[in-house]
């Protein structure tokens, strides 16, 4: 399930009604990511997410197209919000279900590897300074890095 939103979610409320009903779900994991109030040494008062409605949720689709394709997952929950956000604000939330424990915490930890990096969200943050667009970061690049098969590009492995 795919969600692009501008409302708060309430994560106990998301991650039961992702596995009611299911009792073969053995393992649920979890990310949310929150605004933080610091980015380096500069002082975020706010930050504004931004996107491009249909591309985003495609590109969504696809990612957890891909986690379901690797893992035997029961259920997937991916919620970005985008707008006007203090620091504290809930952002995302990326979770996976499984039978099995490991398959869900791998499948979580690949979601939001390849949002932060594929995802078409722009990142405004609001500094003393002023405004500062958030560029892709090389550690995200490189937890990316760890699920694609450099002997076969195009294609990605399992972690290790």
């Amino acid at each position: 399930m795919i969600r692009v939103q501008s409302e708060d979610f309430d994560l106990g409320a998301e991650l039961a009604m992702l596995t009611r009903g299911n009792h073969g779900i053995g393992g649920l994991c979890s990310f949310v990511g929150l605004v933080r109030d610091m980015a380096g040494d500069a002082a975020i008062s706010a930050m504004t997410l931004e996107h491009y409605p249909g591309m985003t949720e495609r590109e969504l689709e696809r990612i957890e197209a891909e986690a379901r394709a690797r893992w035997p997952l029961d259920a997937t929950l991916i919620i970005h919000r985008y707008g006007r956000l203090q620091p504290g604000d809930q952002i995302v939330l990326v979770a996976a279900a499984s039978a099995h424990r490991q398959a869900a915490f791998e499948a979580c930890h690949y979601l939001i590897d390849f949002l932060k990096t594929r995802a078409p969200f722009w990142k405004l943050e609001d500094t003393p300074d002023g405004g500062q667009w958030v560029d892709a970061r090389a550690s995200d690049d490189k937890a990316v890095a760890r699920w694609v098969d450099h002997d076969n590009p195009g294609h990605e492995k399992a972690a290790e």
